[in-house]
This record gives C-alpha cells, structure tokens and sequence, in this order.
C-alpha cells in the first residue's frame, strides 16, 4: 500500500467519525477529528482513561491555530517556528473543538506537527486530529509499534500501515503552557 492510499483509507475512517492508530511526530497514537465529541468519547474508553484529562491536538498548518484557539500569543508562533523537538504549547482557550478534549479550565493542548505523514492526514482532515499515546491508561508508551497493547490494536477501526516495521526509541513531546498575558509554565520536558 502506497503511503497516500494509507492517508487516503485513514482520512475516510476519521471523517465517518472512527478511530485510528497512527505513527506521529513521536509515538505511535490514537486519533480522531476532534471536533467530534462521540470520537472523542471512544478514544478515552479505549484508553481507559478519566474524560476529565484533556488530550493533545495535532494540527498540520500553524494558520489553522487561530481557526481553534481563541487568542494565540506571538510568543507560541516564535517557539513554534524554532522548536527542533516537537512541542506542544496548551493554550488559555479553545474553539470550534469538540468540549470532551479541552481541560476543565478551557484550555486546549496543540502540536503543529513538522512530520509528513501528520502533516498530509491534518490537511486532509480539515480539522485538528487528536493525539494521545497509544497505551492503556496507566501503561507506559508503547516505544514502537510492536509494543502496542493487542487490546489497543484491536478496539480502533484503522491501524495505518506507515512506519509500522520501525523500531525507534520515541518519546512524547515536550509541552509548554502559555497563557495570554504570555506567562508559561514548562509541563513536561
């Protein structure tokens, strides 16, 4: 299968509102148009995870920000646009998303991915694709995709092809919070 037949069977799948595994920027992760809420709502059931810990968005243009997020600050475009590892910045207030991927306080965790496959499934989306790590809550990250969870593999109704033969050691990005009056907070680094 070529790689755009790949993009092109996932992107049906997430457009009827399923779910798929996919290789990111950093580890392979469950996804769904998140500005679907029942989407939204499956991907924690197979994680098994409290609905009250908001997911990661990935976007494939830093112009679609401002389609989802109420005021981006001039800061997160700079760091955005020198970032060598991928980061993802929680930004004050969401928009035009699904409310189950959002924090209590309304904040909403984005990547601009810089990896290609992301890139083209974003584009071809239309929407922000959710992000979360493909493991059981509680589990640790799969570092590959042989190390996934059978239980995961089975429960979405897509496992995209690409890159599943790698073998690299990934890790989750890091992640900056950046509020409006442009205070931050470094999460995870």
């Amino acid at each position: 299968m070529t790689i755009e037949e790949d993009i092109n069977k996932a992107v049906e799948v997430l457009k009827r509102g399923g779910v798929i595994l996919y290789p990111t920027d950093t580890v392979w992760g469950l996804g769904c148009d998140a500005t679907n809420a029942a989407a939204v709502e499956r991907i924690y059931e197979i994680k098994r995870r409290a609905d009250s810990k908001a997911l990661i968005l990935l976007l494939g243009d830093v112009a679609d920000l401002h389609r989802y997020v109420d005021e981006v600050p001039d800061i997160a475009l700079e760091l955005i646009g020198v970032s060598v590892r991928p980061t993802t910045i929680i930004y004050d207030r969401a928009i035009n998303v699904a409310a189950n991927v959002t924090a209590e306080d309304g904040s909403v965790a984005i990547r601009v991915t810089a990896d290609a496959f992301c890139r083209q499934l974003c584009r071809r989306l239309r929407r922000p694709l959710v992000s979360t790590s493909a493991n059981i809550s509680g589990e640790p990250t799969a570092a590959s995709y042989r190390r996934i969870n059978p239980a995961i593999v089975q429960a979405v109704d897509y496992v995209v092809e690409h890159r599943r033969e790698e073998n690299t050691q990934s890790r989750p990005s890091a992640i900056i919070k950046i509020s409006s009056d442009y205070s931050f907070k470094i999460i995870r680094k």
